[in-house]
């Protein structure tokens, strides 16, 4: 397998963006696009609910070819083929007839083998009020993918104006229990993708330095890393941390194959992100 090969296979290379096409969603479509724009990979943008052809507003939807217009690497006026022809991204805005949010994005996720969904949410409330009282959540549960979660008043890592990275930092909370190793890994997988080089990686423990588990890295990587251990509450000993080393994004690794909405039900992960000043990634671990 060539190096190039292992590059590309080391990268996200399907994205799914749900969205209720709310003001607090346009940073995460900022990201969703970022990603597939810098990996030259698929992009799906998913909106659930509509019962046919008539009720889809397709005004809505987020406009790509303007806001890449505006990150200034494609011209106004763009024919929409350009995206595909000159950017080598793929773009699809679906409209889903699923009455179900939830249904509609695992079952979608699943047919089309999407590496990362990008959600936001709605602050300290945790779920975007369109997921609440779902009934496929036994569906969501089996969802075994990545969740990059944003919240509206976070400060993101890519500038929605401009389109501009500024990946330089992330926090990884690790414990013995989940293991911590695919957070490790999808990190590593984003800043690839991302073509961020510049990154350190800061594993954190809560808990007594002699206890701290060992998190062996797979192969050379191009990222720093640290780790340091510290006393205290974990939720607060993550976030004074994640504030200490400037992090903007904080990968997280879920207790087993939870799924993307467990990842915000009662969990520390759930009390990160309601917190946290800066992108959560969750990843379920192995």
């Amino acid at each position: 397998m060539s190096e190039e090969h292992d590059a590309r296979a080391s990268m996200i290379r399907s994205v799914l963006h749900p969205t209720d096409f709310s003001g607090s969603s346009e940073l995460a479509f900022a990201h969703a696009l970022k990603i597939a724009l810098a990996g030259k990979s698929k992009l799906h943008v998913l909106h659930a609910g509509a019962a046919d052809e008539d009720d889809i507003d397709w005004s809505a939807f987020p406009r790509v070819r303007r806001t890449l217009a505006r990150w200034g690497v494609l011209a106004e006026g763009s024919a929409p083929g350009d995206v595909g022809a000159k950017l080598g991204m793929h773009l699809a805005k679906i409209s889903s007839r699923e009455r179900d949010p939830v249904r509609a994005i695992v079952g979608f996720a699943d047919d089309h083998k999407s590496d990362l969904i990008v959600l936001a949410t709605r602050g300290r409330d945790g779920l975007p009020r369109w997921l609440h009282g779902s009934v496929a959540e036994p569906a969501a549960r089996k969802a075994d993918i990545p969740t990059l979660f944003l919240q509206p008043e976070s400060s993101g890592f890519v500038d929605a104006d401009s389109g501009a990275l500024r990946l330089r930092n992330i926090l990884i909370p690790i414990d013995h229990r989940p293991r911590p190793h695919a957070a490790v890994r999808a990190a590593e997988q984003l800043c690839r993708t991302l073509a961020a080089r510049e990154v350190t990686q800061h594993l954190l423990y809560v808990g007594e330095q002699g206890d701290m588990p060992a998190v062996a890295i797979e192969g050379d990587t191009p990222f720093k890393l640290t780790r340091s251990a510290r006393s205290g509450n974990v939720l607060d000993e993550i976030l004074a941390a994640a504030v200490e080393c400037q992090a903007n994004l904080i990968a997280m690794a879920t207790a087993g194959h939870q799924g993307f909405l467990d990842a915000l039900r009662g969990s520390t992960t759930e009390r990160v992100l309601r917190h946290a000043r800066c992108p959560v990634l969750a990843v379920p671990a192995d």
